[in-house]
Formats: structure tokens, C-alpha cells, sequence
């Protein structure tokens, strides 16, 4: 890990091709153990602060016929809000575990309205000069910020996918900042990638809104016929990546990856983010489900006037 002298060439240049490469990259360490004890403290602060009486029960699914799309949801951008496991509600509508263990993930607006992880995410020259190194993205701005908490024996499975379709940029530009702040392990839902994916799948569709009161879907993106045939291309093997406290793994909006259930008696805690692309770099529409308000814009990632 290099120095904090070292600031504005953070990645080697091993870790750069690594990343294009693979469509992801583990960064052991990245967040400092003091600023990673902070972030799981405000996150379990957090979780006691829920009130149940107020919140609507809206659960997180990601199942593609069935995705969450309530007002709760997509208004959800600009403010912190609840999102509860699939099993942790009855029939009843009542909870089956105490609210600490029945909330799948707290999103979206961590990055912009906590100082904590505000602190992380737009106040980190750490980050700043990784941005710079990667060159990803010529002017990046964070959105969709979430502590995803997997819980105990519960902890729902989110099955293969790419961050892409459900943050579409035109050009694609979307990239995954995933840091962990508990141990991931195989049995309580560490990631798993398909190494190379995004150089070979294509993105064939995006989540969207569906209108006023009809919530969420998918919709088809046009592709090529070649692009169709890749798509059809058997899937390879996939990489378990383990990771204790602080690590940070970089995600390919176009990669494809995933995460088993939670069988363990053990949580896992994670605190993740986006960037894409901004304007005249890539276009982001009012099709897609997150969307900034003009009381919280998407929040700009490098200093005024500094394009990558």
C-alpha cells in the first residue's frame, strides 16, 4: 500500500491491466481500520435508529420478475431509507427477527446526507487519486450509496448480473466502489466474479421506470447480431474473492458477478457506491429508476473544473 506522500499515483500499473483485464480489482487495505471501524459503528447506529412503525415493509429483491419499485423506493435517491431481507417479513406483514437483522440493505443518499460516509466518498484523496489513476471516467459523479448488511441465515442471494443495467449510462460508464467492513467469506455471501466478462457479454438490458404507479422494470437494449451471439456464449467459471475489513474491490459496470445467500451465523457488512460518467461524456436519462432531484444533485467526485 503506498504512502500517503505517494498520493496521485495510487495504482501500479500491474493493477490497472489487472482491472481491465478482469473487470474487477481487490485493493487490500484500502480503508484505513480506524475509518472502517467508523463506518460499521454508523452503520449498526443506523440499523438502531429504524423505526419500524413508520416504514412501509418494502423488502429488496432482485429476482428480474419481480424487483422493488414502490414510492418508498424510487424516491429514495436523495434520502437514507430501510430496505428490508425477503424473509424477514411474515404473511402477516409482521417482522420475524428483531428490525437489526431484518434490514437487507440502508440506501441510497449515505454518501451525500451521513458525515461518516460522506467522509469515505467525496472527502477521501485517497479515492480522488485512484480515480485519477484508473482513468475510468472523465468526470465523475457518486450516486446510489448503500451499507448492504447480508444478514444471518437470511441474507438473500443476488444472482449473476452487471451494475450497468441497473445504472445505464449511454456510453455504458458505470463502476462499482465495493468496500468491506466485515469478513467475507464463502459462507456469508462473499462476491464472485466471471473474470474478462465485460470484454465479452454485452449489456442487453436496463432498469427502468415503468410510469406513474407501475414501478420498476426491465427493458431490452438493441444489440448487434454479433453482440446477441456473444451473448449466448457459455459462461466460464467463476471467482470467489474473500476479504476482510477495509478492502476495497473496484467493479466493472459491465462484469458479471454475484453473491450466494448467507448461511452463516455470521453478517456481512458492506458498504458500496457508483460513479458514472457525466454529461457531455455520457448521457443518464429519466428512464432509470435513480434519479437526482434538484435538491441533491449526483455529487461530483474530483474538484470543480478538474477533468480526469
Amino acid at each position: 500500500m503506498r504512502t500517503s506522500k505517494q498520493m496521485g499515483n495510487f495504482l501500479t500499473e500491474e493493477q490497472i491491466n489487472k482491472f481491465q483485464a478482469d473487470g474487477y480489482l481487490v485493493i487490500p487495505g484500502f480503508v484505513l481500520p480506524e475509518d472502517t471501524e467508523a463506518l460499521l459503528k454508523r452503520s449498526k447506529e443506523l440499523l438502531d435508529d429504524f423505526n419500524v412503525e413508520e416504514h412501509p415493509l418494502t423488502r429488496f429483491t432482485t429476482s428480474d420478475k419481480d424487483h422493488v419499485g414502490d414510492d418508498y423506493f424510487l424516491s429514495s435517491g436523495d434520502k437514507i431509507r430501510y430496505f428490508l431481507e425477503e424473509d424477514a417479513v411474515d404473511a402477516s406483514g409482521k417482522l420475524t427477527r428483531e428490525k437489526q437483522k431484518s434490514v437487507n440493505k440502508i440506501g441510497h443518499a449515505l454518501h451525500e446526507l451521513d458525515p461518516i460516509f460522506r467522509r469515505t466518498t467525496l472527502e477521501n484523496e485517497r479515492l480522488r487519486a485512484l480515480v485519477r489513476d484508473l482513468k475510468f471516467h472523465r468526470d465523475p459523479v457518486a450516486l446510489q450509496s448503500m451499507v448492504i448488511t447480508k444478514q444471518t441465515q437470511i441474507g438473500g442471494e443476488v444472482p449473476e448480473h452487471n451494475d450497468s443495467t441497473f445504472l445505464y449510462t449511454n456510453p455504458p460508464s458505470a463502476l462499482g466502489f465495493w468496500i468491506a467492513l466485515e469478513r467475507c467469506t464463502a459462507t456469508n455471501g462473499a462476491l464472485s466474479f466471471l473474470p474478462g466478462s465485460h470484454l465479452i457479454y454485452p449489456v442487453t438490458k436496463r432498469f427502468v421506470r415503468l410510469g406513474q404507479g407501475k414501478g420498476t422494470g426491465f427493458e431490452q437494449l438493441p444489440i448487434t447480431p454479433e453482440e446477441e451471439e456473444l451473448s449466448r456464449k457459455p459462461k466460464g467459471e467463476y471467482i470467489l474473492e474473500t476479504c476482510n475489513p477495509g478492502d476495497l474491490v473496484l467493479i466493472h459496470g459491465s462484469v458479471l458477478h454475484k453473491s450466494e445467500r448467507n448461511t452463516s451465523p455470521h453478517t456481512r457488512f458492506a458498504y458500496t457506491f457508483h460513479m458514472i460518467d457525466s454529461a457531455p461524456y455520457a448521457q443518464y436519462d429519466e428512464k432509470n429508476w435513480l434519479q437526482p432531484t434538484k435538491e441533491l444533485p449526483f455529487s461530483r467526485v474530483l474538484p470543480a473544473g478538474e477533468i480526469n
